[in-house]
């Protein structure tokens, strides 16, 4: 992914509530990496279905995307590919910029 921000727009109503929302994803990411490692497809997935249903919510649809794929990987136990969609999380994580209208 490029260095390139990604603009985000949250209703104002959710200002208060979007830098903890952020923190608890990156934290989510920091997870996912440790059950990986532990090999737990059970955290992996619930963690993914999570993150599938919380993102939309607030406006992060890529969000959402990432987490079903995490969580239909861990599912079908293709363990090769949750590394790649961690790190596409996290980048993804990193060049939000979120505008409130």
């Amino acid at each position: 992914m490029s260095d390139e921000k990604i603009i985000i727009t949250v209703d104002s109503d959710l200002e208060d509530l979007i830098p903890g929302f952020l923190e608890n994803r990156t934290t989510d990411c920091e997870k996912l990496r440790a059950a990986h490692a532990d090999g737990d497809l059970t955290s992996i997935q619930s963690i993914g279905h999570n993150l599938k249903g919380l993102g939309g919510g607030y406006g992060f649809e890529k969000m959402s995307e990432l987490g079903a794929s995490i969580e239909s990987a861990a599912k079908s136990g293709d363990t090769g590919v949750i590394p790649g969609l961690i790190n596409e999380l996290a980048d993804y994580l990193q060049h939000i910029d979120v505008k409130f209208e």
